[in-house]
């Protein structure tokens, strides 16, 4: 007999099928005994006058005739079952997954990965997810872009600063990612317009509900823009896409607001406190430009009107900075320069450089990190809960 999934039973009413996933809970009543089997696509009701006496997180199958039920999920449920394990489970389950949402506290969940992921409610963050990051790769497909895949072990700090992972790689120094960064602009040289969706490590001494020390990055760049407007214009697409994915509302506008009109006081940046006010005036999805050109990478392009600020920008959504991004320098005499302004040895960019040395048009692109993005999604404070195996400063198992 071949398997259906749990959500096929109400088309299979009156015959008999074959059901296979996990047993999620068993409730014993007098003379009757309801089983909940759990697969990829939801959860189906077993009605058996036996008990199965099997713990919970079992892997069975299940040979049964489909009948209807208004009180059953799905109004449908397994009747006269003939049931075989495929996998015993070893030891009482450590979570409760038949909860309608997760009762153990975080860190236990997180120690617990490999089971407490399995919930329905946890398990479709990721296919939201999942669909996210679809989304994101058709929108760039269709406007041309090439997708690309980068190194993760670099000869040099991507962004600068000491917040970088050290390795030793065959007895000298190198470094995890921080960002494609480098690579992407390079490959702006090869196919003009690229995108890239991976792994960065941030050695970040965080430790908040909003930083981890490795998450998914969706990277953009594209070559022959007129300025930084014309990479908002391609995160307005990509972000109403991934949207729409989600069955989200696309707002009707996402406006674009000046740095310097925004900031509280004489500050360099935006605080927490910044950006969920800048949401509350403007609205869910707010573009802030113009950001001091000495807080942003040494590659962002400065204004020509007015050169302390930078073409560089952030994307709020909801009261939290999901995408970065901006305008680069690409002319190979601004780069040293803006290195020699912040006092930065050029030789170890030396791969990085030889691009602009032999031409590179006006680019600029733009990152957002997926965790984030999922979170807001879902009006969950930590990016923990949207992460399958994080990694912080003090978590690097399961």
């Amino acid at each position: 007999m071949e398997r259906i999934v749990t959500t096929d039973l109400p088309s299979h009413v009156g015959r008999r099928v074959l059901l296979q996933g996990w047993l999620q809970r068993e409730r014993h009543l007098a003379r009757v005994s309801f089983a909940l089997i759990r697969d990829r696509a939801g959860t189906a009701q077993i009605v058996a006058e036996r008990p199965l006496a099997l713990p919970a997180e079992t892997v069975v199958e299940v040979e049964g005739d489909v009948r209807a039920s208004a009180q059953a999920p799905g109004g449908v449920e397994l009747h006269e079952p003939d049931v075989r394990v495929l996998a015993r489970a070893a030891a009482p389950s450590p979570v409760e997954l038949h909860r309608p949402d997760p009762l153990e506290s975080l860190p236990h969940r997180l120690d617990h990965a490999a089971v407490a992921l399995r919930h329905p409610r946890v398990r479709d963050r990721f296919r939201l997810a999942a669909r996210s990051v679809a989304a994101f790769r058709a929108a760039l497909d269709d406007g041309g872009f090439t997708e690309i895949q980068t190194p993760k072990i670099v000869a040099s700090a991507t962004e600068g600063g000491a917040n970088v992972f050290r390795i030793d790689y065959f007895g000298r120094d190198a470094y995890l990612a921080q960002s494609p960064q480098f690579y992407k602009q390079t490959m702006v040289g090869v196919f003009e317009r690229v995108y890239e969706v991976g792994p960065v490590f941030r050695a970040e001494p965080h430790d908040t509900g909003r930083h981890l020390a490795e998450y998914v990055s969706l990277d953009a760049e594209l070559g022959f823009i007129r300025d930084h407007h014309d990479v908002i214009t391609l995160v307005r697409e990509v972000v109403s896409a991934m949207l729409d994915a989600v069955g989200e509302p696309v707002p009707a506008e996402m406006p674009v607001v000046d740095f310097a009109e925004v900031r509280t006081g004489s500050e360099d940046d935006l605080s927490p406190a910044d950006e969920r006010r800048i949401c509350g005036e403007y609205g869910e999805l707010v573009f802030v430009q113009g950001f001091p050109t000495a807080k942003r990478p040494f590659y962002t392009h400065p204004d020509p009107a007015r050169p302390e600020f930078s073409r560089g920008f952030d994307l709020l959504f909801r009261g939290l900075e999901i995408v970065t991004g901006g305008q680069r320098l690409h002319r190979y005499d601004d780069y040293l320069a803006a290195l020699a302004a912040r006092g930065t040895d050029p030789a170890p960019f030396g791969g990085y450089l030889e691009a602009f040395r032999y031409g590179m048009p006006p680019h600029g692109g733009f990152a957002l990190g997926l965790e984030r993005w999922t979170a807001q999604l879902l009006g969950l404070r930590n990016v923990r809960e949207t992460t399958l195996f994080p990694r912080d400063r003090n978590r690097v198992a399961p």
